[in-house]
């Protein structure tokens, strides 16, 4: 009965209970629906049993992989590489190493030390007017076993705080990884715009050489005058002087793009058009509620917050005993030969229990410090999670807008074209000035640069709505 009482003590020891709070995912509030998300189908485009909640529900564009969304074999080879070799991906998984590191010296607290030593001693003291001379020899074995017992959760809440930083480092990786998937596609979209400017100018510019040409030809004929040929020299330079800046904003670029690949500046190879980028006219963006489970950001502040709800237990644990068990044995001898004997054995075993009395309210100021922490994470998980809905409504609106821009764009481009054609015509035909021809070639010059970025800034939303959406990084 004894050692049966003995072992549930031991048991009791260990075990004890945990003080602090238990974490519960706080309540946060969530829309219904996102603003700017298209509206549902009406009852009479619905087909049969297909409620409002289940239309609503559909699979999010976050649910598709990143190379469904992104189709341009080309660009998917970019991601790849970025994944592969940007240092900031890198980095965040240097930093789940070191949290798995710190875990496991955080964890190790929980249970015993033991530690193992021998030593051997000679030495002689020679004789003096005072004492003969003296040899002595000893020599000693020990193992020794230390144990801070947990009995109040102290060492648990401090690996449960670690294994929350882990989750946290692991979710800060799944950020990058979102961003960076995010960072390529706007980057890649977005030098294919200028691209498509530069070809732009350089089409422009060869056509308005020609016109320059006519028009000192007709000049020398007398059927122009020299203010006519001044102003078509307006046109070429125009055009001319749009061309260096595309060319700087695309080898800046392209030195942008080869940063996020994790290699020195270089040129980097197109795919497709910007104008056959495939993307669908509606996104669906899924139920608000799944974001809170989808945004690595999200995952990373919650588990940030967890952490810190466990680090005030830590702190609460300081108010009671430290309880303390140390046990030792070994053997000691004077001769080698004999170390290992029976009565060279020997053991001591004891305990400590250690009770803050006076600590100048040190322990009570550790426990607010935690607990205002646990306050700050708190509210930095509620801000990160709005902030994620007012994200993906900013893109699903921008989306939409940039959509109709570019259709106004379009119409905007093929009247600035038509009004340019009459122009000339009209020059041609003696019933205008160049000055109206010089007007509607620059609006329509500029028209046509203004549809190729609006062709961009569509696909730019698209990407931002996937971004926000939390996709990408499951890939």
């Amino acid at each position: 009965m004894k050692k049966e009482a003995a072992f549930s003590f031991l048991i009791l020891l260990t075990a004890g209970c945990t003080v602090g709070p238990n974490y519960k995912r706080p309540i946060v509030d969530v829309p219904g629906a996102y603003r700017g998300a298209p509206p549902l189908e009406t009852a009479q485009q619905r087909p049969a049993g297909n409620t409002p909640q289940q239309a609503s529900a559909e699979p999010s564009l976050a649910d598709q992989k990143w190379w469904d969304v992104f189709q341009d074999p080309q660009l998917q080879e970019l991601i790849r590489t970025a994944l592969k070799q940007n240092y900031d991906l890198g980095i965040a998984a240097t930093r789940i190493l070191q949290a798995r590191a710190q875990l496991g010296i955080t964890r190790a607290d929980q249970f015993p030390a033991v530690n193992a030593g021998a030593g051997a001693q000679n030495y002689r003291l020679p004789q003096s007017k005072f004492s003969p001379e003296f040899d002595s020899n000893f020599n000693q074995s020990n193992a020794s076993i230390s144990w801070d017992l947990d009995f109040w959760g102290k060492y648990r809440r401090a690996t449960e705080a670690a294994r929350a930083n882990l989750l946290a480092t692991e979710w800060a990786r799944r950020a990058v990884v979102n961003s960076l998937v995010s960072d390529v596609a706007v980057a890649y979209f977005q030098l294919r715009a200028y691209d498509a400017q530069l070809e732009i100018a350089h089409r422009t510019l060869a056509s308005r050489q020609q016109s320059l040409e006519l028009t000192r030809t007709l000049a020398d004929g007398g059927s122009a005058t020299n203010l006519d040929v001044r102003q078509a020299e307006q046109l070429v330079a125009q055009a001319a002087e749009t061309i260096p800046n595309l060319e700087r904003l695309i080898q800046q670029q392209e030195n942008y793009i080869s940063t996020l690949l994790g290699q020195n500046p270089g040129p980097i190879a197109r795919g497709l058009p910007l104008t056959e980028q495939p993307h669908a006219p509606e996104v669906p963006a899924g139920l608000p509620s799944t974001l809170l489970e989808r945004r690595p950001d999200i995952r990373e502040a919650e588990a940030q917050l967890m952490a810190a709800n466990a680090r005030i237990g830590v702190a609460k644990a300081a108010y009671y005993p430290d309880i303390s068990l140390t046990a030792t044995a070994g053997f000691a001898s004077s001769a080698l030969t004999s170390l290992f004997t029976g009565p060279a054995g020997f053991w001591a075993l004891g305990g400590n229990v250690t009770q803050p009395i006076f600590a100048g309210g040190r322990i009570k100021s550790g426990v607010r410090y935690s607990e205002a922490q646990q306050q700050e994470f708190l509210l930095n998980y509620r801000r990160t999670v709005q902030d994620a809905f007012r994200g993906v409504s900013d893109s699903l609106i921008a989306y939409q807008k940039n959509r109709d821009y570019r259709q106004h764009q379009q119409e905007l481009l093929v009247a600035a074209k038509d009004s340019a054609q009459i122009s000339e015509d009209r020059y041609r035909g003696g019933a205008a000035s160049y000055l109206e021809v010089l007007t509607n070639e620059t609006n329509a010059f500029q028209a046509e640069l203004g549809l190729a970025q609006a062709q961009a800034n569509e696909l730019l939303s698209l990407v931002e709505i996937y971004r926000n959406l939390g996709g990408g990084w499951e890939g």
